[in-house]
């Protein structure tokens, strides 16, 4: 039993960072792990390197892992660190800048030799040339503790240094008041088959755990309540993990296989890893040899009555774009899922962006509508996967689901739904010895007839070129080729019938409303909090649907002096909105390869809001001015 005291936190963000080897990944995963085991709100920000072994020491080799967990809710991994966990002079140097002034440093000494510090591009030791005075920094050799916690079980010199994170792990999880046995129990699952490992890093593990307990420099430990989340089954998980188990989901409530034909990339990758492991829930993956078999071979399993997906980032995007329009031009389901990331071409392959809106709008030749979509955050991805699915089977169309790098790999509490409440989702099949129209439109949704391929008499024609309105002969005239051309888009634009009313937090009118997309959410709804706390007339709302908009927008707009959207972009989404709702949308920009912090947002908007100094008295003037210059014009 701990014989220091506890102080006790709201919220806490922990940075751990080191070179691409040094398993920051796994780190604050396992950190994450035990908070959610703990019942704390969480959020997280995995970064790695683009390279898969960047230079060890240097700035570009630099890893992190930063996670926010506290018993308030949290919307973001945080805007800076209270904690860094530095193993190297790199790791200290590339994420120093985050640390909130007297925060902690807790430093691997082990590693800030000479040459490490020269790699890093220090002149002198930043531990010794009190150059760190700013901050409460603890050195700690963890290399030689942990060489000394494992001696004797007989690992080589590399296989021991590569324990050294678990030496740090233990260490935060002392200084949190973290319970050491759920780590302990993954240890023996994951390292079962080398057993020399898995006594190693166990013995790691605890040799960081109680030297925090028996250290003087370290006087105290912390605890972080757990976060009042409603009743239910929580697990921790990540964008691209529910978005399997959505699509897993979908295709038991449509009643029908999964089909994922995907060609590896980053970050997209996971998806294809999580569902290759789920074929006993009737789950089909195929890794095909390229994009353009991955989005092919999944349009022939749509033909054959599967639900079909498509996995990959904007480079593949760009691939199965002409296979993607195949896909609208026969009306056949295929849900594509770009996890967008940094670019142009390889770009930022590791970073985050919402760079790919307009090619997800309209990346395709002609007129070729589909319907496009946006997670939110890593939970929310089941929702989206699921709509996404059901949209693509009951509108006979692909849908473009877009997620980001930063919520594929983040991670948060999801409550786990009761799969019996969930609804199914009935499909209407063209019955044997029917009369068989196959290009007849259902007269709500406009969706051509569904069939059961190979059922005798319901044979019809598949393929690009141009059908008959229909018959699904092949037509060259031109009429029938703009009948078709409108048909598929009125199909598009009708589903917004089914979306909702626009929610919005913080008041249905004020002087400015805050919108974003896809994993800005978070960002802004904090930004929009805090920006309420300071008497600020902000209300904040976040789009789901891409194409179609939701039809009440412009009414929306029009009660707000101004509308502003951050995106991860150089603006798309708001020139699209300039375009819909005749509106002078504001934005703002941001193409790091990281996502917003709050602060960000709330500076940006506080600057725009300098714009609005009008009275609500002046401002009923000038409308009425217009109003009597229009009139008379009139």
């Amino acid at each position: 039993m701990s014989q220091k005291p506890v102080h006790e936190l709201d919220a806490v963000v922990i940075r751990f960072a080191g070179d691409s080897g040094d398993g920051m990944q796994v780190t604050g995963d396992r950190f994450t792990s035990e908070s959610a085991h703990f019942g704390n709100d969480i959020r997280t920000l995995p970064d790695f390197p683009a390279e898969i072994r960047a230079p060890a020491g240097t700035l570009a080799g630099v890893s992190s892992f930063q996670l926010h967990f506290a018993h308030l809710p949290v919307f973001t991994p945080g805007d800076a660190t209270d904690v860094l966990v530095a193993m190297n002079p790199a790791a200290l140097k590339a994420n120093l800048s985050g640390l909130k002034p007297h925060g902690v440093i807790i430093a691997n000494t082990g590693q800030f030799g000479d040459r490490n510090l020269e790699k890093a591009g220090y002149a002198t030791n930043p531990l010794a040339d009190g150059s760190l005075s700013a901050f409460q920094v603890f050195p700690v050799d963890i290399s030689r503790l942990t060489e000394t916690a494992v001696e004797g079980t007989g690992l080589n010199t590399r296989a021991v240094d590569r324990c050294k994170n678990f030496f740090a792990l233990g260490l935060c999880l002392w200084m949190y008041s973290r319970p050491l046995e759920h780590t302990l129990a993954w240890i023996d699952s994951k390292f079962g088959k080398t057993p020399d490992v898995a006594e190693a890093n166990r013995r790691a593990l605890k040799a960081g755990y109680f030297y925090g307990e028996t250290a003087e420099a370290f006087p105290v430990r912390y605890s972080v309540r757990a976060a009042a989340l409603p009743a239910g089954l929580y697990r921790n998980i990540s964008g691209n993990k529910a978005l399997a188990y959505g699509f897993i989901t979908a295709a038991h409530k449509l009643g029908v296989e999964l089909f994922l034909g995907s060609y590896p990339i980053t970050p997209a990758s996971d998806i294809l890893h999580e569902l290759s492991a789920h074929k006993r829930f009737g789950v089909i993956t195929m890794q095909a040899e390229d994009e353009l078999a991955a989005v092919t071979a999944a349009i022939g399993a749509s033909f054959g009555g599967a639900l079909a997906l498509t996995t990959t980032s904007g480079p593949g995007i760009a691939l199965k774009s002409e296979a993607i329009a195949l896909a609208t031009m026969t009306e056949l389901p295929l849900v594509v899922v770009d996890v967008q990331r940094g670019g142009p071409s390889t770009g930022l392959p590791t970073k985050t962006e919402q760079a790919d809106l307009l090619q997800a709008l309209f990346g395709r030749n002609s007129e070729s509508p589909v319907p496009v979509i946006a997670a939110s955050t890593p939970a929310d991805c089941f929702e989206a996967a699921f709509e996404a699915s059901r949209v693509a089977m009951q509108y006979m169309t692909p849908v473009m689901l877009l997620s980001d790098g930063y919520v594929a790999n983040g991670s948060e509490p999801w409550r786990v739904p009761d799969v019996a409440a969930i609804p199914e989702v009935k499909l209407d099949y063209v019955p044997q010895g029917s009369v068989f129209k196959p290009y007849a439109r259902d007269p709500h949704t406009l969706a051509r007839p569904r069939v059961r391929i190979g059922t005798p008499g319901l044979e019809h024609r598949i393929g690009g070129l141009e059908k008959e309105h229909v018959t699904g002969n092949i037509s060259y005239d031109p009429k029938n080729h703009e009948r078709m051309v409108r048909l598929r888009h009125a199909k598009i634009a009708g589903i917004a019938r089914e979306l909702p009313k626009t929610e919005l937090a913080g008041g249905d009118s004020g002087d400015v409303l805050l919108l974003g997309w896809g994993s800005t959410r978070g960002a802004i709804h904090g930004a929009g909090i805090r920006l309420r706390e300071m008497g600020r007339k902000v209300s904040t709302t976040h789009l789901r649907w891409l194409n179609p908009l939701p039809s009440d927008l412009a009414e929306v707009f029009a009660r707000f002096h101004m509308v502003v959207v951050p995106e991860l972009n150089l603006g798309q989404l708001a020139f699209v909105l300039r375009g819909k709702t005749l509106r002078d949308v504001r934005s703002i920009c941001k193409v790091q390869g990281q996502p917003f912090r709050e602060q960000e947002i709330i500076d940006k908007v506080l600057e725009l809001m300098a714009d609005i100094n009008v009275s609500p008295f002046v401002v009923d003037v000038l409308e009425g001015a217009r109003a009597l210059t229009h009139a008379s014009l009139a």
